[in-house]
């Protein structure tokens, strides 16, 4: 089990403890900015349901008191008997009982009011809340995403952002209500028998000591049930994602005793927290039969000696049951607010993440470029201390085709990657058309950008809405003339319904070729004037591979075009190819130069060759071709 759960979540813990209860109040305030008017409106429908439940047992009272043992009304009631003529005892009960029904009419009516806004502002606040993570997602560098785990920041989206959204909809005015409806109360039963009055609120601050006692407990618990809900939504995006391997292995059995542990330890973790949670309910219980036992004890012999009235016992009684309960709610929202915080927590270390790819605040939309590309001295690493392109100075002019070549974790993609600044270099700097590209927009920067990658990402939809990807507003004319360029068309139109046909998550219901036109097309849409491809016939057969290869040469023409490869036959007619062996360009030239000045080249072209003849290298330490490079490339 201790090899399932990473160190995130301990590491989650030790950010945890450096944040402050302060950040809560500070997001609450500005998610809540935008509803400051419902909230008031919602505030105010509180108020009146507390109102409105503080007035309730009084009308009980005057029967009590009044009708059935014939008291005298109060003074402060004497303006009944302008309302009620005669002060009939069945008219007075019958106002009494209209007056009840009123009473709770109105306090229902803003229950009503308090609960169905106070949910909606939480709904669109949860809203805000996820379209602002989302938003800063989107900006961050993919260095971010090399380190952390895309199921835990679902987590985090989903089940940290709905804490909030309960915690605003059942907590946050909940505080500032029960704490008047308590001092209300507190008034009131001053005023039936202040001694009963300091027994219940001198047990108060002991019951919520209580609670808050309990409060690091259910934090430190609630960390651990977050932690796990994430570890096991990890595993299950995994499973599903991999469900093809998993089932070409036969792997079930591995992957549901892999669910089932992390599934078990999520379930230890919320019974632990729910044991931590659930002491309160009987605390306050016995806390308040306590104190309940005493007062009606103590109120019986006085009403007996004829001190207190029958009714004025009947409504501290009603106000002492429901005194504890804004009490105890008050308790509870402690431990949610400590849940919130976590949940808060864990949204934090996602919008504080600094990773993000800077934007100068003069930056400008390339506009039209001719497509000029100059790498100046550019180093980078994924990790300090540990460089992966060293001193890289690359010249390309607009409408040439550059090939670049070398082994696996040369650098090959990370030079790709920084043109539409995917990364920053962490020294030197990339130029189109002589122009620094930290200088542009970077939705400006990539547009004039298109990709056909080694696998092209397709997403569950139509096939029409797939190409158009990168051109949301294409035309259909486009889609198509874009299709026929790529050699899509012919396999599309035979789909059941055509360009209307959805495809499966991830494309799984295309074959290899057939992806990689789609993904041609894409580019083709998109009309970019810089092209990068990044293997992409690298993992097709003869003939799919032919295929690509003749949508590709229609989709280069008067494209500046960088290709990356170990198929070296795809970038043989390039105006230019480099030769990167430990992040370092150790060659350059065309083809026929290369092969002549260039040992390393001509080795890698050998072998490419033999494997294109024989199918299978077998006089070579490796069977794979990218095994035989690196073995001549480490020679």
């Amino acid at each position: 089990m201790t090899g399932l759960i990473s160190n995130e979540g301990m590491e989650d813990v030790r950010v945890v403890k450096n944040h402050s209860y302060k950040a809560l109040p500070k997001l609450l305030s500005e998610l809540m900015r935008p509803y400051r008017k419902w909230l008031l409106f919602i505030f105010i429908a509180m108020v009146a349901e507390t109102v409105m439940g503080l007035a309730a047992p009084w009308p009980l009272k005057i029967i009590i008191d009044n009708v059935i043992s014939a008291k005298p009304l109060p003074s402060w009631l004497l303006w009944m008997n302008e309302v009620v003529p005669g002060n009939d005892k069945l008219s007075v009960t019958a106002f009494c009982a209209l007056a009840l029904v009123l009473l709770t009419a109105i306090g229902g009516l803003a229950g009503y009011i308090d609960n169905y806004f106070t949910e909606s502002v939480a709904q669109y606040m949860a809203n805000d809340l996820r379209r602002k993570i989302y938003h800063h997602l989107q900006k961050l560098s993919l260095a971010y995403y090399d380190t952390h785990q895309v199921a835990k920041l679902l987590n985090t989206m989903t089940a940290d952002v709905l804490t909030i959204q309960d915690f605003v909809s059942a907590t946050v005015l909940s505080i500032l209500v029960d704490s008047l409806t308590i001092a209300g109360m507190f008034a009131l039963m001053l005023s039936l028998r202040w001694d009963f009055a300091l027994i219940a609120v001198g047990l108060s601050p002991l019951l919520l000591l209580f609670v808050v006692r309990f409060k690091r407990l259910v934090k430190k618990a609630t960390h651990e049930v977050r932690r796990d809900q994430a570890e096991m939504n990890t595993v299950l995006q995994r499973g599903l994602e991999s469900i093809r391997l998993v089932n070409a292995y036969g792997m079930q059995e591995v992957e549901e005793e892999r669910l089932k542990l992390i599934s078990m330890e999520t379930v230890y973790a919320a019974l632990r927290a729910r044991k931590i949670k659930s002491i309160i309910t009987p605390v306050f219980m016995i806390a308040v039969s306590l104190c309940t036992a005493f007062v009606l004890w103590r109120g019986t012999s006085l009403v007996i000696a004829g001190v207190m009235s029958i009714g004025a016992l009947t409504v501290f009684l009603a106000y002492l049951n429901k005194f504890f309960n804004p009490v105890k709610d008050l308790a509870k929202m402690t431990v949610n607010i400590a849940q919130a915080t976590v949940a808060l927590e864990r949204i934090q270390q996602i919008l504080e993440a600094d990773m993000i790819i800077p934007t100068k605040k003069d930056a400008k939309d390339p506009g039209k470029i001719n497509g000029d590309l100059c790498f100046k001295d550019v180093c980078f690493s994924y990790q300090p201390g540990v460089p992966v392109l060293r001193n890289i100075n690359l010249s390309i002019k607009a409408g040439q085709r550059i090939g670049i070549c070398g082994p696996t974790g040369s650098g090959k993609s990370t030079i790709a990657s920084l043109i539409p600044r995917l990364y920053d270099p962490t020294r030197g700097k990339v130029l189109m058309d002589g122009k620094d590209i930290t200088g542009f927009t970077l939705e400006g920067l990539r547009q004039q950008i298109g990709f056909v990658l080694q696998d092209t990402m397709l997403f569950y939809g139509t096939v029409r809405d797939n190409i158009a990807y990168g051109k949301p507003e294409a035309t259909d004319k486009e889609i198509f003339e874009a299709a026929r360029l790529a050699n899509a068309d012919e396999f599309i139109t035979k789909l059941p319904e055509g360009y209307s046909t959805i495809i499966g998550e991830r494309g799984v219901t295309l074959s290899g070729g057939q992806r990689q036109r789609i993904g041609i097309a894409r580019a083709v849409v998109r009309n970019a004037p810089i092209l990068i491809l990044d293997e992409p016939t690298a993992s097709l057969d003869a003939e799919s591979e032919k295929l690509v290869s003749e949508a590709l040469e229609r989709l280069m023409n008067g494209r500046t075009v960088i290709t990356i490869t170990h198929r070296l036959n795809t970038i043989m007619h390039a105006d230019k190819i480099f030769v990167l062996k430990n992040g370092i360009i150790v060659a350059g030239g065309n083809h026929q130069e290369l092969m002549r000045d260039c040992e390393l080249y001509a080795g890698m072209f050998c072998v490419y060759e033999t494997a294109s003849q024989n199918g299978k290298l077998h006089h070579l330490p490796h069977t794979t071709m990218f095994g035989a490079y690196n073995d001549i490339l480490a020679s």
